[in-house]
């Protein structure tokens, strides 16, 4: 057969023009068909290319006639070989921004849907694919009577919308709340305009995303979504399914060739291995051209309608990514099951263009905060929500999720129009969060509080503030009080209580500051720390005509919840008078910030940690021979190119912190104080960091607090620098933790930035003590050699030549934690993404007492990803006070999404501030899960819809019942699961 095979290559190299490839083609098919069935048709084929042989002698080339007669000859194979069929779907890949800006975007949408729709008119067969919702709102709003047309397509089956997520989004970086979000904000969407069953979205096409992590069969089967096609992240299996730690699985189907190609003759020569290999009769050809849109060609077409024809060759047709899944979700159960995370590739990317990475950890943390106390001012004290106002903005988020826009793989312009998005969602989260806040306060009784003094004519506080601390990405500030009296509201966005020193700012306070007082609740004198401005003085700093003072104040605020402290100024009764305090005494530098919890140790000159003590074990935390708590300029070797998307190979490592640039320019070493710092500065190249390492009184968790010009660039064919910072351990670290979307994962060590949601922990190999590595906009970390490391900027060059020069302001912090279970670690990383906010208030009459919990978790090991109004009346309940259009009057309904952390099931409890009338398991899409809301041997539908449920009489253990105590919810969660609760109060 090799003499066969032989003489064919060599007709194929000589005979040229359709009919050559038409027969060559058939000829070369047969040969694949021959193979899977025991070489049966060798001798038929054999005397075939004979006999094309000859005629390509005789007539110098492959006729029509000769090619004709030649199919005659293999007549006997037609029937086997229509017996494999080839679905072909279209799709036109259109990059979100890439290597151009929205208008771009705009019109490679446009045009790209223009052709598809004129081909649909000559070619009544022709099928097309789309995703991505995105699109579909570029179309809507800029060509309305083009929506039309596709609406058209979309109802004859024509068009297939393959869209699950807004866009083709990155799979690591953002959270597991954006990912939920990502499938209810496009069901909803696109089922609205399009007018579609939300059900049959059921694809989530991320031909080009730079990996998966491993919870997306949970997130996806949680939102509805069976099918999964991708490219990237996986080298193994074509077809399988995926499984994640909750035991949820999709099938999968893994682009084996690629997802921007041609229709060509050879698509069909792997076809009779790869289906035979699977058990299927049919295979997949995705075609179109694509990244900057485009499509399939006319050529495609006809290339199709042609290839049909041939007699020996598969049965190909038009057909969608659906009917492909559905075929072969008939043999899921005989496929190989995938259980790990589909990464890594392109490891740079979780660094890149760092400020959208900022914008998008900050974005997801203020929409999280701002939906959950709207929806608390909403239930408990009836504010308004604007579902409409959330779904823009989250729209917004979702966008720059894209594939090449979050992992900062794009130019200057998609950096430019994302940094732009972010600016609208954090003025649309911080105007909701203000107006929960002013509501919910407006309804507290402060009327017992103090009086505000008679003459308030020279008062000038009232409305002092005015946009502070929102380039902080904090709340609106603005003073509202007036005298020496002040009333201080903080809210906790988390589902636990805390306690900590939260910094506040006081505007125009005419007192004397060495007299003031501050009281809680219930009265009690807190403790406070004034803190210096810039020139270490306590006195109050400027701000557009106003002058102001920061203060730290020791807050416990409740779960959910807030509390009112009052500021005064202390009765004189005695003469204060203040010694003389020049220099009697001079003692050794020593920089050490201590607690009641942990004590670590700087050397004087160069700033690093020298030792980090537990105190509550006496354990040292860091080894005794290295450099340790230490930033880094990184040299990276750039030969591999792809600067944006690929970490080099680290050629040079440069301790900063041993520089000989080290300056420290203050501290605070008050054992007694709320907050110890230390401040220090390092130079280098043409760059500069100010570091403040901070350390609060009742913490274990050490702060850093970076402003940093960065003025350092690659040199091309040379190095692209990258700052880093670096802890070594004194301990073994069996395995690194990392937070993923709805849980975490352990990893062996690697010398390779991978990624995480926030943070990294070292796993000791004995124990469960751990220090966490925790940041609040980075995205690369890297567990190697006992140690954990963060990049923090890095300069790639292509394809944005300068993505990082100026300033940069970004924190993180390392934290010992005793007892390391998933959801302690969840949490402390969710309280440090999610400070403690305040706002000032009045002295008023109110309903409401000075301090309340709303809602709090109260058992179970599930952490809290949500908690909202629902987005519609899918739960078809009466009175129902949701919109999607405007802000609506007080809902009494909450959504609240929680996960597993520990891989048990678990039961949780959850207590709200009212009486709960009814409650439901819903899925992502806000749907009624009625298999998770009764079971058989349950009596009735437990916490739904019967007022006269009584969960004792149910038997049934598996039963996933919810019950209902008066103001607490209690309810199961699978292991590794997620649960969506909506809840109804009153």
């Amino acid at each position: 057969m090799n003499q066969t095979i032989t003489k064919l290559s060599s007709i194929k190299s000589k005979a040229l023009g359709y009919w050559s490839e038409r027969i060559i083609s058939q000829l070369e098919y047969a040969l694949e068909l021959s193979l899977i069935n025991s070489n049966q048709y060798n001798e038929l084929i054999k005397n075939t290319v004979e006999f094309l042989d000859k005629k390509l002698v005789e007539d110098g080339s492959i006729t029509k006639c000769s090619a004709l007669e030649a199919e005659k000859m293999l007549g006997s194979l037609s029937e086997a070989a229509k017996k494999f069929k080839i679905i072909c779907a279209a799709h036109a890949h259109i990059d979100m921004n890439w290597m151009w800006g929205y208008a771009e975007t705009v019109a490679v949408t446009l045009d790209t849907f223009r052709t598809m729709l004129n081909l649909m008119n000559e070619y009544p067969e022709f099928t097309f694919s789309q995703s991505q919702a995105s699109v579909y709102k570029i179309v809507e709003e800029n060509d309305p009577c083009m929506l039309e047309e596709i609406k058209k397509r979309v109802k004859e089956g024509r068009w297939e919308v393959t869209a699950s997520t807004w866009v083709e989004t990155d799979k690591n970086m953002p959270n597991g709340e954006s990912l939920a979000r990502h499938i209810l904000y496009t069901k909803k969407y696109l089922s609205e305009l399009l007018d579609i069953c939300p059900d049959s979205l059921k694809i989530d096409f991320e031909p080009d995303t730079f990996g998966h992590n491993l919870n997306v069969p949970e997130i996806l089967s949680n939102g509805g979504v069976k099918f999964y096609y991708h490219c990237r992240g996986y080298d193994k299996r074509h077809i399988y399914r995926w499984q994640s730690p909750s035991g949820k699985t999709i099938l999968v189907y893994r682009e084996p060739f690629w997802y921007n190609a041609q229709i060509d003759s050879s698509m069909a020569l792997h076809v009779p291995e790869f289906c035979t290999k699977h058990g299927l009769d049919t295979m997949l050809k995705v075609y179109g051209v694509g990244d900057h849109g485009g499509g399939p060609t006319r050529r495609d077409i006809e290339k199709i309608i042609d290839m049909a024809s041939w007699p020996v060759f598969p049965d190909i047709k038009f057909g969608t990514f659906a009917q492909y899944f559905n075929a072969v979700e008939k043999i899921s159960d005989t496929l190989p099951v995938e259980t790990n995370e589909l990464n890594f590739i392109f490891t740079g990317c979780y660094t890149s263009q760092s400020r959208i990475k900022m914008s998008n950890r900050i974005g997801e943390a203020k929409l999280n905060e701002a939906e959950a106390y709207s929806a608390i001012s909403s239930a408990f004290a009836d504010g308004k929500y604007c579902s409409k106002t959330f779904e823009n903005a989250w729209e917004k988020v979702l966008f720059n999720h894209f594939h090449d826009i979050l992992p900062g793989s794009g130019v200057i312009d998609t950096r430019e129009y994302a940094m732009g998005q972010f600016q609208e969602v954090l003025a649309a989260a911080n105007t909701e969060t203000s107006k929960a806040f002013r509501n919910i306060t407006s309804k507290i009784d402060t009327s017992g509080l103090f009086a505000f003094e008679e003459d308030i004519r020279d008062t000038i506080s009232e409305g002092a503030g005015v946009g502070f601390a929102i380039k902080d990405f904090g709340v609106p500030q603005t003073e509202r009080g007036r005298g020496k009296g002040r009333i201080l509201h903080f809210f906790n966005p988390s589902g636990s209580e805390r306690t900590e020193p939260v910094e506040v700012i006081i505007w125009d306070w005419p007192g004397d500051s060495d007299r003031m007082l501050i009281r809680d609740a219930s009265g009690n004198p807190v403790r406070h720390q004034l803190l210096k401005n810039d020139k270490q003085h306590f006195t109050g700093e400027s701000y557009w005509g106003h002058k102001y003072m920061r203060v730290l104040i020791d807050v416990t605020v409740p779960a959910y919840g807030y509390t009112t402290y009052t500021l005064i100024e202390k009765d004189m009764n005695t003469i204060l008078t203040q010694l003389s305090s020049s220099y009697r005494v001079e003692r050794e530098d020593a920089y050490v910030l201590e607690n009641d919890y942990i004590k670590v140790c700087f050397d004087t000159n160069n700033a690093y940690i020298i030792s980090m003590v537990d105190k509550r074990s006496g354990e040292e935390m860091v080894p005794d021979n290295k450099p340790t708590g230490i930033f880094r300029l990184i040299e990276e070797d750039d030969r591999r190119g792809m600067t944006s998307w690929i970490v080099g190979r680290y050629m040079q490592i440069f301790n900063l912190n041993e520089s000989k640039n080290v300056k420290i320019s203050g501290s605070c070493l008050d054992a007694s104080a709320l907050k110890q710092w230390i401040k220090y500065s390092i130079e280098f190249g043409k760059s500069k960091i100010n570091v403040t390492v901070s350390l609060d009184y009742n913490s274990t968790r050490l702060n850093y607090t970076i402003e940093c010009d960065w003025q350092e660039r690659a040199v091309k064919g040379k190095y692209v620098p990258q700052l880093n910072f670096y802890m070594p351990l004194n301990y073994k670290c069996k395995a690194y933790k990392y937070d993923i979307p709805f849980g975490t994962i352990e990893r062996d060590a690697k010398d390779m930035d991978v990624p995480g949601n926030s943070w990294m922990a070292g796993i000791p190999e004995e124990g469960t003590k751990t220090v966490m590595l925790v940041t609040d906009t980075k995205y690369g970390f890297r567990g190697f050699n006992d140690s954990l490391a963060v990049s923090l900027i890095r300069s790639s060059y292509d394809p944005d030549p300068y993505p990082e020069f100026g300033i940069h302001e970004f924190s993180f912090a390392l934290d010992i934690v005793e007892n390391a279970t998933n959801g302690e670690l969840i949490k402390r990383a969710f309280d440090y993404n999610h400070p403690i906010r305040f706002i000032s208030g009045t002295v008023h009459e109110g309903t409401m007492p000075l301090e309340k919990s709303f809602i709090s978790l109260e058992s179970g090991s599930v952490a809290i990803s949500a908690v909202k109004v629902p987005e519609t009346d899918s739960l078809k309940q009466e009175g129902s006070c949701c919109s999607a259009s405007e802000c609506t009057a007080s809902c009494k309904k909450i959504i609240m999404r929680v996960y597993e952390t520990e891989g048990v099931k678990t039961k949780a409890v959850v207590k709200f501030a009212e009486k709960i009338s009814k409650a439901w398991f819903v899925d992502i899409n806000e749907k009624l899960l009625t298999d998770k809301n009764t079971s058989d041997e349950c009596e009735s539908t437990c916490g739904c819809s019967s007022d006269n449920c009584n969960t004792d009489n149910c038997n049934d253990e598996n039963c996933n019942c919810i019950e209902i105590d008066g103001d607490t919810l209690t309810f199961d969660v699978d292991a590794y699961s997620i649960a969506n609760i909506c809840v109804e109060l009153g």
